[in-house]
């Protein structure tokens, strides 16, 4: 066995990253992709909950941007998001790897409802546990609840998984090839700065509960496994000076 730095972890991916190239939707190969990063790091011990956005389905603050009532539009993200859940975790069992879904949102006939006893209980029996439905509530963000459920479940860390970006840049590095990246940066400055890590809520739940942050790049070959062993990859976002 591995001799790992977290042994909980709490994954957080966008909705984005699952629709690869295709534009929108899902796409199967980043899905297995995925499923099989996740599957060599539960192999090396890792307890790994995974929190999902809806992005590649529906974005419920755009559409309230566009008119639609935002309580409406968020319920709308939040079942893109149980969808997303579902699909990842036929990726994963497909992989070998046992998985419970868990939603903020009651639909029995397709997952369990989030139980905070029940959801230790499965990651600690070596189960992957994907918390669907963000909060249940409108006006949260799924980073937001990713914040939220690994405070919940003890997470030693919160790992946020980028499509082809490194870390925390000063700005975005895909349109300004000048931007400078951070190695370490505190919540401090990571909200005051607005550097878009995640909302400011989510880094005040991760600040206040002591749950440090890692940005990196997923598609990278291996990041993950090197992420939970203590290798220096990404951006670490921890501290309050």
């Amino acid at each position: 066995m591995a001799t790992l730095k977290y042994q909980r972890i709490l994954l957080k991916l966008s909705g984005e990253a699952l629709m690869g190239d295709k534009g929108y939707g899902i796409d199967p190969a980043v899905v297995h992709k995925v499923a099989e990063n996740v599957k060599a790091t539960v192999e090396l011990g890792t307890e790994i909950a995974i929190v999902v956005g809806g992005g590649n389905i529906f974005r419920g603050l755009a559409a309230s941007a566009n008119g639609m009532d935002r309580a409406t539009a968020d319920y709308m993200g939040m079942l893109a998001t149980v969808m997303n859940s579902l699909a990842l975790q036929d990726g994963l069992e497909k992989a070998g790897i046992a998985t419970r879904v868990q939603t903020a949102i009651d639909m029995r006939e397709m997952a369990e409802p989030f139980i905070r006893r029940k959801a230790v209980r499965h990651l600690e029996k070596g189960r992957v546990v994907i918390f669907a439905a963000g909060t249940g509530r409108p006006f949260f963000s799924t980073d937001t609840a990713a914040s939220l459920r690994a405070a919940e479940i003890g997470a030693e860390v919160l790992l946020m998984a980028k499509n082809k970006v490194d870390g925390i840049y000063d700005s975005d590095p895909r349109k300004n090839t000048n931007a400078i990246k951070f190695d370490r940066i505190t919540f401090k400055d990571a909200i005051n700065k607005d550097l878009k890590v995640m909302d400011t809520a989510a880094l005040s739940l991760c600040r206040d509960n002591h749950i440090p942050i890692i940005v990196f790049d997923l598609t990278q070959e291996g990041n993950l496994q090197k992420v939970v062993l203590g290798e220096d990859i990404g951006t670490l976002v921890g501290g309050t000076d």
